[in-house]
C-alpha cells in the first residue's frame, strides 16, 4: 500500500498532517515516537538476551544432570 506512493502523494500527505496538528507539535510528537521506538528496541534486546541467558542455563543444567548420572552408574558399578 505505502510502497506504490510517489513522492507527490507523501507531500500531500504531510501538509495534511502539518494542517492538523501545527507546526508547534510536529517535533514533540517525533521526539516522543523516537523516544518510544527507542524503548521499544531496547525492551526487544534486552528479551533476546535473557532467552539466551534462559536456554545457556538450561543447557548447564542438562550437561550437570548428565554428569551426575554418570557418576552415579559409575558408583553403582564399583559397588557390584
Amino acid at each position: 500500500m505505502l510502497s506504490g506512493m510517489r513522492g507527490q502523494e507523501w507531500l500531500i500527505i504531510l501538509f495534511i498532517i502539518l494542517l492538523l496538528f501545527g507546526a508547534k507539535k510536529l517535533p514533540e510528537m517525533a521526539r516522543g515516537l523516537g523516544r518510544s521506538v527507542r524503548i521499544l528496541k531496547a525492551e526487544t534486546k534486552g528479551q533476546d538476551d535473557s532467552e539466551k541467558e534462559k536456554s545457556e542455563a538450561g543447557d548447564i543444567k542438562k550437561d550437570e544432570s548428565e554428569k551426575e548420572k554418570s557418576e552415579a552408574g559409575d558408583i553403582k558399578k564399583e559397588e557390584a
